[in-house]
């Protein structure tokens, strides 16, 4: 059994899309946000960090934190969705920390600087700049691909999804990326996203 703590973020939905994905039984710890549950000191214990998602297998006690390292975990632990073959594995590795090092981080940051009153001029475009980059690096590559590691859905694609699926909200248009808006479109039709995007409801 592994238990979830997740709050109603991209990074949150990461992990309960791969756990809807691989089937594997877990129960939600809802994480308040606005709360500070993330930082309480029973948390910290979870994750030191402070930052969800976290998880704790009951398999064997094993806890872990940092979203990128929770879906490794669950695809080793599944043997579902990693390939094995060591150039897709490698392949599929580089676009799931490209997601953590560009995608989260330059999403979010333009999100933090769009809503900031007054507006920060030249960090709102910074970013802006930087996520329209991005989505031309992921629209080149889906259009050679059809996921991101290839021609198999994998973590690259499960950790990427949840954050480029909220392009609206960053005002982005997808007509320049139509190789990214039929990826985020065709994603949003398995099942396990559409339960994994309602989690923790």
């Amino acid at each position: 059994m592994i238990e979830l703590y997740t709050s109603d973020t991209p990074n949150g939905h990461k992990i309960s899309i791969m756990l809807e994905e691989v089937g594997l039984p877990y129960r939600v710890k809802h994480i308040h946000l606005s709360l500070g549950e993330q930082k309480s000191p029973k948390f910290l214990k979870i994750n030191p960090n402070g930052k969800i998602p976290a998880i704790i297998d009951k398999d064997n006690n094993q806890t872990v934190f940092e979203s990128g390292a929770i879906l490794i975990y669950l695809a080793e632990k599944s043997k579902k969705l990693l390939p094995k073959n060591p150039k897709a594995r490698i392949e599929t590795l580089e676009w799931l920390f490209f997601q953590m090092a560009n995608i989260g981080p330059m999403m979010g940051q333009l999100w933090h600087f769009q809503d900031r009153k007054p507006k920060v001029r030249y960090a709102y475009e910074r970013y802006r700049n930087e996520v329209l980059r991005i989505f031309g690096v992921g629209d080149g590559q889906l259009a050679k691909n059809h996921y991101l590691a290839g021609d198999t859905y994998t973590i690259a694609d499960i950790a990427s999804w949840p954050w480029m699926r909220r392009y609206d909200a960053l005002h982005i248009d997808l007509t320049p990326f139509p190789h990214v808006a039929r990826w985020i479109a065709e994603i949003g039709k398995r099942p396990a996203a559409k339960k994994g995007i309602a989690i923790p409801g």
